[in-house]
């Protein structure tokens, strides 16, 4: 394992696909699958094999057509779910299995009826299981985020003794906070005895709207793989999102960190999955949205316009958007107006603007935003105008 590199986990066709509506076919999956090998991602989570037909088939399907990228199916603590899941993993080149159980007092208590200790047993049989099929085996401790570290340190020992490759550290409510989330991880590097036989990972919720700070915690506390998904989706509020995780790595270069991820290939993807699942993209989305390159603010737009650093951090081509946009409100200033005029081919003095905003306000007071058709009339009214008092 690099010490510097973050590995990153991808489970838009498992986790991601548990939002309501989103479901895929098969073909939509592999499709998926493809543009995210491509994209540089490290390990696919292709589904839950025992879940349906349809699921192991799609992990299987997916497994024959990935030739670089780890491919990943998901089981319970269930002798049956682990021998599904490797049945369905038979065609990859790179197989993992990705078992596990709830390791808090709520999930022990409340869902399996069960002590502390049979979890932890059930927890090394699921590893020992998987290991007679597979060699790359993660265990995830469900709700790990709520559970005492005490006993969270006794069950990854555990595991990874038992076999485990990945020990994922899941905040699956999202409740954590980030120093809380981080400390999590640094107890575990700090009192599991094996723990450097194993890689950390982060899976977080977003519940709290927290996931990609948590995620962020974590690999600056020890851990080495994040687990997300394409435009944060995943069960209820979401997943780490994927692309802002590899962004703050990418552009905090103080970190030390790298991914293997092609970032000019995130906002096709993101419009892929968006499209594909059926599931729009909120405007204000980080790094994917419609507007998150948009500026509309006179302030904003006048710094922008001498230098985009000013009120920009991230090179929209870094990333694969279209490009910055200047948008026209009634907050806009007059360097906004200038430059779209500019653009359309209206060259205009420092006068002319003076006139044009006061007109240009107007319109902008009827309009949430003023386009191009909007400016031209303007324009030529104006000229028009200026030629009658010429004559």
């Amino acid at each position: 394992m690099q010490e510097n590199k973050v590995y990153i986990f991808d489970t838009t066709l498992r986790d991601g696909e548990q939002v309501p509506g989103c479901k895929l076919n098969t073909a939509e999956k592999i499709e998926i699958a493809l543009a995210l090998e491509d994209l540089g991602v490290d390990i696919i989570e292709a589904g839950f094999p025992i879940s349906s037909p349809g699921d192991f088939k799609s992990v299987s399907e997916i497994g024959a057509v990935i030739k670089d990228a780890t491919v990943c199916g998901l089981s319970r603590a269930v002798q049956k779910d682990i021998e599904v899941a490797a049945d369905a993993l038979k065609t990859a080149r790179r197989p993992r299995i990705h078992t596990g159980i709830g390791t808090s007092d709520f999930h022990i208590k409340s869902k399996f009826k069960a002590s502390r200790e049979e979890i932890l047993e059930r927890a090394i049989q699921c590893v020992k299981w998987a290991k007679n099929f597979v060699d790359d085996v993660e265990f995830y401790a469900e709700d790990a985020g709520r559970t005492d570290n005490d006993f969270l340190a006794r069950v990854i020992e555990a595991v990874i003794k038992a076999g485990a490759t990945t020990v994922n550290i899941p905040d699956t409510t999202g409740y954590c906070l980030p120093h809380q989330y981080g400390e999590k991880i640094a107890y575990l590097i700090n009192n599991v005895p094996n723990i450097d036989k194993a890689v950390i990972s982060c899976h977080c919720h977003n519940d709290l709207g927290l996931a990609t700070a948590n995620s962020i915690s974590g690999v600056l506390n020890g851990a080495r793989q994040i687990e997300c998904t394409i435009n944060g989706l995943g069960e209820r509020a979401g997943n780490t999102s994927l692309e802002e995780v590899v962004m703050i790595i990418k552009q905090h270069h103080a970190l030390g960190y790298t991914t293997g991820i092609n970032s000019q290939k995130l906002n096709p993807l993101s419009r892929l999955v968006s499209d594909t699942m059926r599931m729009p993209v909120q405007p204000n989305k980080a790094i994917v949205g419609s507007n998150a390159f948009s500026h509309s603010s006179g302030i904003h737009q006048d710094g922008f316009l001498k230098d985009s650093l000013t009120y920009e951090i991230i090179n929209p081509e870094d990333v694969g958007a279209d490009g910055s946009k200047i948008v026209l409100t009634a907050r806009s200033g007059r360097s906004a107006l200038a430059h779209r005029l500019q653009k359309l081919g209206f060259m205009y003095t420092r006068n002319d603007i003076d006139v044009l905003y006061d007109r240009f306000l107007q319109v902008a007071d009827r309009k949430k935003e003023v386009e191009d058709e909007d400016l031209q009339q303007l324009a030529s009214h104006y000229n028009n105008n200026a030629r009658v008092a010429l004559t």
